[in-house]
């Protein structure tokens, strides 16, 4: 039976068992959200023993080489000597700029991380609110041009960081764990063709994001956004976006209801075969999206998606 070591813990567990059920089961917290390998909030260093990894492409040749493993994606085949991700000595100090609600239920939160960091538009990086509360979130600011981090918090449903985001204060010290790639991103080789921003929700954030850097960048093709929200209220950047579209005539906006997705699927087309489509959100809106994008012609290399956690 393999034995499983913690700082100054040690305790059998069966074979096969997965160890971040192991290690939670043990009262060692370690955050997840997805279980899936996708939100990386579960990071372990492996420092003596292997496990067996169901999902080792999910991490960076460098990270894996450093040890770095997802618990959720890891079976104990034998004995174990693990540390934890601490984020007072694995993350990146940052403060709390600042906090509005965009929207009756959507909280924008500011960050100052305490040293640059390098990302792009449409990446994500896991937030830890505390040691045990973590969490990833989309970036809704642009590099290079934002002085500030910015997440667009969805605190529609309840959760642990959800419950500690509204509890934030301007100058409270978060940490940044993470950052990931994710699948959104603006390639300047697009630049004359079509571009579709599709979004559901704070799926708006990080293609708000893209939609600044494809117009930093000059794009040239028409670019159309759309975005599905539960009612009005909850178009939490039309303002924004509207600003975006009179100092851009190549920008067309659409806002719908929940409700009015299914009847705009339905007369959903393709201008051009050379369209790029970005969708994110709900996984029920990202997959209806996918679908009928599909169906209308576009290429599975032409679409970029990215479905947001449903847990929260």
């Amino acid at each position: 039976m393999p034995k499983l070591h913690v700082a100054d813990q040690c305790w059998p567990v069966a074979n096969g068992s997965n160890l971040l059920d192991a290690l939670n089961q043990a009262g060692v917290a370690v955050p997840y959200s997805c279980r899936a390998g996708s939100c990386h909030a579960c990071l372990v260093r492996c420092v003596q023993g292997e496990p067996a990894d169901l999902k080792p492409e999910a991490l960076s040749r460098t990270q894996r080489e450093q040890g770095w493993r997802l618990a959720c994606q890891c079976q104990l085949v034998g004995d174990l000597h693990i540390e934890v991700f601490d984020p007072r000595r694995d993350g990146v100090p940052a403060q709390v700029q600042s906090l509005d609600w965009l929207s009756p239920t959507v909280l924008r939160l500011r960050l100052a991380p305490q040293r640059p960091l390098r990302y792009r538009a449409g990446q994500h990086v896991v937030l830890w609110a505390d040691n045990h509360i973590a969490r990833p979130y989309s970036l809704a600011s642009l590099p290079d041009e934002d002085r500030f981090l910015e997440f667009h918090i969805d605190c529609a449903h309840p959760g642990e960081f959800v419950q500690a985001a509204r509890a934030f204060n301007v100058g409270d010290a978060v940490r940044l764990g993470e950052l990931r790639g994710g699948a959104l991103r603006y390639d300047p080789d697009w630049q004359e063709q079509p571009l579709w921003l599709l979004a559901s929700g704070t799926g708006l954030g990080p293609l708000f994001g893209v939609l600044r850097e494809a117009l930093r960048q000059d794009h040239q093709g028409t670019i159309r956004v759309v975005h599905v929200a539960r009612d009005e209220q909850e178009h939490y950047l039309k303002h924004e976006l509207l600003a975006l579209a009179h100092a851009h005539s190549n920008l067309e906006l659409e806002f719908l209801e929940r409700k009015q997705l299914p009847d705009f699927l339905v007369r959903m087309r393709l201008v051009s075969r050379q369209t790029h489509a970005l969708v994110c959100g709900h996984p029920d809106s990202v997959e209806a999206f996918a679908k009928q994008l599909f169906l209308a012609g576009l290429g599975r290399n032409q679409l970029l998606a990215d479905a947001f956690l449903t847990r929260s």
